[in-house]
């Protein structure tokens, strides 16, 4: 006595095995593209030097449109404005939200040079 057994089931077929087949779809364009230049990297070749060259094609091609979908933690700094911004303020964000020096001071030159708000701003994002 056995069950009847749709088409994707399979006698044996362990969940890893379901999971390989349905393969979640992309959200957004961006989504699809990072997805399609990761996959392009899954591409087995021959190990010629312009395989290799194709390879760090695609791994700047995923590594640019995964940068660009996270959006910026602040609106851009209006130029003609100067603002003073404290080095311990800069020192702070550096530290506790491991940003770069100069995006430390670009994120607090964009809040003013209030470090709450430029935290608060890049925490929200």
């Amino acid at each position: 006595m056995t069950e009847e057994q749709t088409h994707t089931a399979r006698e044996g077929a362990t969940a890893g095995d379901v999971e390989d087949e349905f393969q979640p779809t992309a959200k957004s364009a961006e989504d699809r593209k990072a997805a399609s230049a990761l996959a392009s990297l899954d591409a087995r070749g021959n190990d010629e030097p312009s395989s290799k060259e194709v390879d760090s094609e695609a791994v700047n091609k995923a590594m640019k449109s995964l940068n660009g979908s996270k959006p910026s933690a602040a609106p851009k700094p209006v130029s003609g404005k100067n603002v003073k911004i404290d080095d311990e303020d800069v020192t702070l964000l550096v530290n506790e939200l491991e940003l770069t020096k100069p995006k430390a001071v670009e994120l607090l030159k964009a809040h003013d040079g209030d470090a709450v708000k430029a935290m608060r701003s890049w925490v929200e994002v």
